[in-house]
């Protein structure tokens, strides 16, 4: 077992999480993470890494301090990031998925990293 496992399956186990990846903010490099099938983990873990990155400096720049949640809502679904210490928790959701629950499990889950 992972020492990230419990951060994932926390996560997971919320209806309508389609994947949880723990990423390596600098470079998008997946550490460890679960996914069902059809979800490309690789390309969707540096482009989220990347995603994190931009709102982190963009909340610097505006003054609001650091970044601890990012959340990206498209048509059929979200992509949540939650990070911290150069470690990024991600999670694919499709749009049923209970947000204000899987948030607060996901900065829970992040502070544990």
């Amino acid at each position: 077992m992972s020492a990230f496992a419990a951060a994932l399956a926390a996560v997971t186990r919320h209806r309508g999480v389609m994947a949880c990846l723990v990423v390596a903010e600098e470079d998008g490099i997946v550490i460890d993470g679960t996914a069902q099938v059809g979800v490309d983990t690789a390309a969707f873990a540096a482009l989220t890494a990347s995603l994190y990155r931009k709102a982190a400096r963009a909340a610097s720049s505006a003054g609001f301090g650091a970044t601890g949640f990012c959340e990206l809502e498209a048509e059929r679904g979200r992509v949540l990031a939650a990070g911290r210490d150069g470690i990024v928790l991600v999670a694919v959701a499709e749009s049923r998925a209970n947000l204000g629950l899987l948030r607060v499990e996901m900065l829970k889950a992040a502070g544990a990293l």
